[in-house]
């Protein structure tokens, strides 16, 4: 799967921390954590966990040619057996994590792998990727997602029955005639008052990039 714009999108949106770790879930090519690693500070350094080999391969290319080769580690392996794995990797706590999940949870499958892996949640459910996110979260952490509307909310059910706390959130029109089709979500262990930031509109009506997308994604389009 290539570059998309929810993962522009979730890169530029997701809160970074001052200090502290991150980790990213199912990084595919590894450009959540390229957007990371761009974001944060030269001693944080960012683990980026993919089950497809392919994948993998292809982020760690990616990190190697990169600024930053030395703060972003790709780790091949299930999210959902990582923080119980004995070896020193699942030892540690992240001040941010962040996933662009798969979504897909019903409906014909995809017979190429790599876009099953990627689209469908039989390989990630929500509730074991919200388990997983709890057990490698810092106590005062946060944990950043986009997903389909929808999708969006059946996943903030299952996180409120979990003991997560919405924290921030922000719908994605992707232009002005259509509904929201995306949510941006932030989510801590600890509570706070949630914060329901304005709709975020990609194109106004003439097809163009909109003030609001140009500013969030002016640090990684070129022609920005």
């Amino acid at each position: 799967m290539k570059v998309g714009t929810d993962a522009l999108l979730l890169g530029a949106w997701t809160s970074v921390p001052a200090s502290g770790d991150c980790l990213d879930i199912g990084c595919g090519s590894g450009i959540l954590s390229l957007m990371l690693a761009q974001r944060t500070g030269s001693m944080q350094l960012i683990d980026a966990v993919e089950l497809d080999s392919a994948a993998a391969a292809q982020a760690r290319q990616n990190v190697l040619a990169s600024p930053w080769p030395n703060r972003i580690r790709v780790i091949e392996r299930d999210i959902l057996t990582y923080p119980g794995s004995a070896d020193h990797l699942a030892q540690r706590s992240y001040q941010q994590i962040t996933s662009n999940p798969p979504y897909f949870t019903a409906g014909l499958t995809n017979p190429d792998r790599q876009k099953q892996l990627a689209r469908h949640n039989d390989q990630l459910p929500f509730a074991g990727l919200l388990q997983a996110a709890a057990a490698l979260l810092a106590p005062t952490g946060r944990f950043s997602l986009i997903l389909p509307v929808l999708e969006a909310d059946r996943l903030l059910i299952l996180a409120k029955d979990s003991g997560w706390h919405l924290i921030r959130s922000q719908a994605v029109q992707s232009q002005p005639d259509k509904t929201p089709a995306r949510l941006l979500l932030e989510l801590g262990l600890d509570p706070a008052a949630p914060e329901q930031l304005p709709v975020l509109l990609v194109r106004d009506e003439q097809g163009h990039y909109s003030p609001a997308y140009r500013q969030l994604l002016a640090d990684f389009y070129l022609n920005f």
